[in-house]
């Protein structure tokens, strides 16, 4: 057994686990989803399910073959097929006395504060009335979501934000592979003891012209999930009774190993709530600075600024090699930043003034990822 039966479980499917070959939902994956969900929540586990399909279902619905690349049609679907994937929801769940609350999520319900505890206080008491929130994001007006977003990421805040112990990402595939699985020899990665272990640029990208996500958005969900306290698990939608068998701890698909001790709620808001503004390339000392040495970012390791941000923006931070070790709040414009990029502080602030004597991260500012 891979871990003990959770008490709370996100279940997330994708847009090219439920469409059919004639361009509208797959009605039988939806129902079978739905049915193994109610059994679920009837065995004593909550269940949240993060549902894409909308855009899909839209693109049936008005005819279209393919996933539309501009954002006005891609909403029109959304708003047009989002109405018939709660209802095939519903049809399931009220069969078991089962109620479907569905809820549209956007970045800012993340974001600011307010809304983050308002939306985290309405799921907490849709689960104890015993409904079954059915997320989704809020595709019809969202921007940012539909361009580069995809509901594995959604998720994973909703994991976090609830204190899920297990996250569940189903998709067209068996799991993560040790190369393409197109490729002669691949094999299926079991178990992944540390997602930060792994090399992100090795990992497959987007996934079918349905979908928007891919393996990649996987395995950084599987690190946001791992970095709560969550178990995550990657497996293919299609599987026969492959929410069960994940919730007994069976050995199916790919299991990320949860964290024994949370990253705190600050950290991960900054780590993966916010979207990044900018990058902060780092020489090798600043980066083991920051990776080993819990230390502040300062100036004199700073080698290249990228990007457009204001003080307060959420930027990344970059090694000698190209790969993003954090994510921190920026105390400096890019302006500012560019003209203290090597600089001491003490050189800084005697050229520009006594502000710029200071980090550019502060330490309990920054968000580690390592990978």
């Amino acid at each position: 057994m891979r871990f003990t039966r959770p008490q709370l479980a996100i279940v997330k499917v994708g847009s090219s686990s439920l469409r059919g070959e004639d361009g509208r939902l797959d009605r039988t994956q939806v129902r079978s989803l739905a049915e193994q969900i109610a059994v679920a929540r009837g065995a004593g586990t909550r269940m949240v399910l993060v549902s894409s399909g909308a855009v899909a279902a839209g693109m049936g619905l008005l005819g279209l073959q393919r996933r539309p690349t501009d954002l006005d049609t891609l909403q029109a679907c959304a708003a047009v097929g989002q109405g018939e994937l709660i209802h095939e929801y519903q049809q399931v769940f009220a069969g078991h006395g089962l109620a479907a609350a569905q809820i549209l999520l956007t970045q800012d319900d993340f974001v600011r504060r307010g809304r983050y505890l308002n939306a985290r206080a309405t799921l907490q008491r849709l689960l104890q009335l015993g409904t079954v929130p059915v997320i989704n994001e809020n595709d019809a007006v969202a921007t940012e979501e539909l361009a580069y977003g995809d509901n594995d990421h959604l998720a994973a805040l909703v994991a976090s934000m609830l204190d899920a112990q297990l996250l569940l990402l189903l998709s067209d595939v068996d799991g993560l592979y040790d190369r393409p699985p197109t490729q002669e020899g691949a094999t299926l990665v079991p178990e992944v003891p540390a997602v930060e272990d792994l090399d992100l640029e090795s990992v497959g990208g987007t996934g079918s012209f349905v979908g928007s996500g891919g393996m990649r958005t996987k395995v950084e969900s599987a690190f946001v999930a791992n970095a709560s306290a969550a178990h995550a698990v990657v497996a293919n939608a299609r599987q026969a009774d492959v929410v069960d068998r994940v919730l007994a701890g069976d050995e199916v698909g790919t299991w990320f190993h949860a964290r024994t001790r949370r990253m705190e709620a600050r950290r991960l808001w900054i780590g993966f709530a916010l979207n990044v503004h900018g990058r902060l390339h780092v020489d090798a000392g600043a980066a083991a600075a920051v990776l080993d040495g819990g230390r502040s970012l300062l100036g004199v390791g700073v080698t290249a600024v990228d990007g457009e941000f204001i003080v307060g923006d959420a930027v990344e931070v970059v090694d000698p090699a190209g790969v993003a070790i954090a994510r921190g709040l920026v105390a400096f414009d890019a302006a500012d930043m560019k003209k203290m990029a090597g600089r001491t502080t003490k050189v800084a602030s005697d050229e520009f003034g006594d502000r710029f004597g200071r980090p550019v991260v502060h330490r309990d500012d920054l968000a580690v990822r390592r990978r």
